[in-house]
């Protein structure tokens, strides 16, 4: 079952089959824990000789090692296996409505559906049905499309959300009496997951009609006051997972003689869990910034110089720790302060005469300016301010502490203004993101 309109197909979802060990089957999305091979390495003990997620997804802690050819073959050898031999058992049309619990959130409510990649745009000044919330970066795709292209099945980490107060899609289905399809606790302080199968058509009907409320163009243009194409949808997490999506499917169009054959091929669409933005169990996060193999002393000089190349001055206060540095970044005005801790040394950084209006535009144009010109440099997106503060402490590193934006601003921002900055936010920290799951045939 296909509403076009509201870019969403009813899919065939794929579980693991009953008996699986469903808490060694579902691991953490691949872009975590990017500068922790111990995380990586410990959960491939814990999921040593059962079927698993693991073995589906290619963590990005790895991309850059010399085996990732041999990686992706495995990835789609080990995904026809679990087709072949019943390990994947295909449901029958439906949604999954999702429960999540942890330890910092009592309930986090999502809605597993299939999106349609046709009414997604990821360029800048985009008005298509489903919107990026920040920028895309063309250069991350590459290797994301080598490991999607020839797999048979798709597994997200993908949260898209839907800007809906008076809670009307997701919700009301909690009211319902519905079949559990799993229940278990998740690995590495994961919290809980509880998932029920929507696949009554009243339902389905009623959760389109909800759906086709919030994309009706004359309320559109009255909440959020503006005149142009309606945003249903804004990509939450897994923004680059949905834009490889998009391009191993416009690559498919381009080889056929006549692209609308392909209007059926199961690739056109892209398995996500929607998520209400005003769910109490959504947290944004920050995402701060780790720069890898630079001399922080010269860092700090070509900061300032990049920053007044563009009208703008920097400042540096030594702190004696992160408490302090996070109590004077608080008295701050009119400026963007933030933290900073490089190579073990605490300070604020104070930018004036502003040139954006989020602190995180402010750091990352200059930023890139300097890994553009500081080829030997690395910089990795770090969820947590702990960690920030261990690999900041090491030598040649610098770590960028900054703050997070308000969710209920968001869908307004990105309507007006359009995408934010990339890595501008989180939802929930590493152990909050999404686990990997449900599964969905993108092959015909």
């Amino acid at each position: 079952m296909i509403f076009e309109k509201l870019g969403v197909q009813v899919p065939k979802i794929l579980l693991p089959a009953p008996g699986t060990d469903m808490q060694r089957w579902a691991v953490i999305a691949c872009d975590q824990y990017t500068s922790d091979r111990e995380y990586w390495q410990r959960l491939g003990q814990q999921t040593k000789d059962v079927v698993s997620t693991l073995p589906l997804i290619f963590p990005e802690v790895y991309l850059e090692d010399a085996d990732a050819e041999t990686r992706i073959t495995d990835i789609n050898r080990t995904m026809e296996k679990y087709l072949a031999d019943g390990s994947l058992v295909e449901q029958p049309p439906g949604f999954v409505l999702v429960e999540r619990k942890i330890s910092e959130v009592k309930s986090r409510k999502g809605l597993m559906l299939a999106l349609d990649l046709e009414k997604y745009d990821y360029n800048r000044g985009a008005q298509s049905l489903i919107r990026a919330t920040e920028g895309t970066i063309l250069d991350r795709l590459p290797p994301r499309i080598k490991v999607r292209e020839n797999a048979p099945i798709e597994l997200p980490h993908i949260m898209v959300l839907i800007d809906d107060p008076q809670r009307t899609v997701i919700e009301p289905l909690f009211e319902e009496q519905l079949r559990t399809v799993y229940d278990f606790e998740l690995l590495a302080n994961g919290g809980h997951l509880k998932g029920y199968a929507v696949d009554q058509p009243e339902l389905i009907q009623n959760i389109a009609a909800a759906l086709e409320a919030l994309a009706d163009p004359v309320a559109f243009q009255a909440k959020y006051q503006v005149a142009g194409e309606v945003m249903l949808y804004a990509m939450g997490d897994g923004n680059h997972s949905f834009a490889t999506a998009k391009a191993i499917w416009d690559k498919l169009k381009e080889e056929v003689a006549d692209p609308a054959e392909m209007m059926e091929h199961p690739a056109r669409y892209a398995l996500v869990e929607l998520v209400n933005i005003h769910d109490p169990g959504l947290e944004f996060e920050a995402i701060h910034r780790v720069l890898f193999n630079v001399d922080v002393s010269d860092l700090r000089t070509r900061m300032e110089g990049i920053f007044a190349a563009r009208g703008m001055a920097m400042s540096f206060t030594p702190c004696a720790d992160l408490a302090e540095a996070e109590a004077l970044v608080a008295k701050v005005a009119k400026e963007h302060a933030f933290p900073v801790v490089f190579a073990g040394q605490f300070a604020v950084c104070s930018v004036a005469g502003l040139e954006y209006t989020l602190v995180v535009a402010t750091l990352q144009d200059c930023l890139d300016t300097y890994l553009e010109e500081t080829p030997a440099a690395r910089i990795d997106y770090i969820h947590g301010c702990q960690t920030v503060s261990e690999l900041g402490s090491q030598p040649r590193t610098a770590g960028f502490y900054l703050p997070a934006i308000s969710k209920h601003d968001l869908f307004k921002t990105i309507i007006h203004d359009g995408a934010l900055p990339r890595k501008t936010f989180s939802l929930g920290e590493a152990d909050e993101k999404r686990f990997y799951l449900e599964c969905r045939r993108i092959k015909s």
